[in-house]
């Protein structure tokens, strides 16, 4: 199992961004993606949680600014970040978890959810 977060960037206040999630060896349709994220000096949080049957989790920061999808045809998840903040500032992650336990646990937005995240991808919001 081997996610790679890409998209990542310098963006003002207010601005978009759309990160990528690409699943490689797996199928990511038998599973509930998480996107964490991890700003400098604080914990590893959840911010968002995609079901393997599509229901959509948010953490409360980001709702309505914030929209997770997938397309199984490319095997890809992404998070859609609109009007961003600085305070969105961090290293995002995705990583998975089996639907048998992820979709259970997918609104809770915990990150011990989640297997190993890999390679995170940094979204910096500054002016």
């Amino acid at each position: 199992v081997q996610l790679q977060a890409s998209g990542g960037g310098l963006v003002q206040p207010g601005d978009s961004l759309r990160l990528s999630c690409a699943a490689s060896g797996f199928a990511l349709n038998d599973y509930a993606i998480g996107w964490l994220r991890q700003a400098p000096g604080k914990e590893r949080e959840g911010v968002s949680c995609i079901s393997s049957r599509d229901s959509a989790y948010y953490t409360d920061s980001v709702k309505g600014r914030f929209t997770v999808s997938r397309d199984n045809a490319k095997n890809t998840v992404y998070l859609q970040m609109d009007n961003v903040r600085p305070d969105d500032t961090a290293v995002y992650y995705c990583a998975a978890s089996y639907r048998l336990v992820g979709d259970a646990l997918c609104p809770v937005l915990a990150v011990t959810t989640f297997g190993n995240a890999g390679q995170g991808t940094l979204v910096t919001v500054s002016s």
